[in-house]
């Protein structure tokens, strides 16, 4: 009898070892990469300050001017415009479908929803070529008395946003999905109606989940490359409008990386611009993270 439970303790000893070597292997994962970066950047940090590179808008590589304001201003312009076309858009279908649709519904959007998510970017990418880009140019921009081609922030920005709801809807839908339904029947119970429930009840007790969703979305938009790259214009330039063409720092990246490879300082420089995409996207997750810990706090 003893052999035997000394046989289930041993097993269980090397399936916890087993577990404890993932997470640390997924714990060391984005430090490695975080490293990797920052050490294949030092050339260029070396040879100039950090705040030349971040805040200079001159990027002219064979006269070995790295500044990449521009495509830094550009990467937020279509990331804050993309979140504010997703973002209502996911919170309130997320809301349809949980609280008020048919569940048969719900099952049949659940897939259509995947589908949307596993459509490779680059067909989001033509898509908008097709579509959006014509759209801007011949019906949205001239009632604003602008002429552009259609290539510029606000085309990637929706492109960009439509890639993006499927990802932030489907968490939505999930955190909807698991709150008690004692809650709602509570609430209607005291005499709210359906609206107010949701107002005052659902969505203050999902506010945690809806700020990690979006800053999950944020991130996943920040670092998008090929629809964006597609139809934002990668014009070098600072976008005063969303009407003017950007070059997203992605899109830079995949321009730019395996041509110039042999050239160490132009290598460091795109490898500096990896890294800084990395800080950011690590920065939104934990801004995100403190938001979330703080209204948690507050209820």
């Amino acid at each position: 009898m003893s052999k035997k439970l000394n046989i289930r303790i041993f097993k269980d000893k090397i399936n916890n070892y087993w577990m404890l070597l993932c997470l640390i292997l997924i714990i060391i994962l984005p430090i490695g990469i975080g490293l990797g970066l920052f050490l294949k950047s030092s050339i260029l940090l070396k040879n100039f300050s950090l705040f030349d590179l971040i805040f200079n808008k001159e990027w002219e590589p064979t006269y070995k001017k790295f500044g990449l304001l521009s495509f830094i201003i550009s990467s937020i312009w279509v990331t804050i415009l993309s979140i504010i076309i997703a973002g209502p858009i996911c919170l309130l279908s997320a809301i349809y479908l949980t609280q008020y649709a048919n569940k048969k519904f719900l099952q049949i959007m659940q897939p259509i929803i995947d589908i949307l998510a596993g459509i490779p970017s680059v067909v989001y990418g033509v898509w908008g070529i097709l579509l959006i880009v014509p759209l801007i140019s011949k019906i949205i921009a001239p009632i604003f008395g602008i002429q552009t081609a259609g290539y510029n922030i606000l085309a990637a920005s929706i492109v960009l946003s439509v890639m993006i709801i499927p990802f932030i809807l489907n968490i939505l839908i999930d955190i909807f999905k698991n709150i008690p339904i004692e809650l709602k029947e509570a609430s209607l119970s005291l005499g709210a109606t359906q609206w107010q429930t949701i107002k005052l009840v659902i969505i203050k007790k999902t506010m945690p989940g809806i700020i990690s969703a979006m800053g999950l979305g944020v991130s996943r938009a920040f670092g998008e490359t090929m629809a964006v790259l597609m139809v934002a214009g990668n014009v070098i330039n600072i976008p005063k409008s969303p009407f003017d063409p950007g070059y997203p720092l992605p899109a830079l990246i995949a321009n730019n990386y395996g041509e110039m490879m042999s050239i160490p300082m132009y290598d460091s420089a795109i490898m500096f611009v990896a890294l800084i995409l990395f800080i950011i996207v690590l920065l939104f997750n934990f801004l995100s993270r403190i938001a979330i810990v703080k209204y948690q706090k507050k209820i």
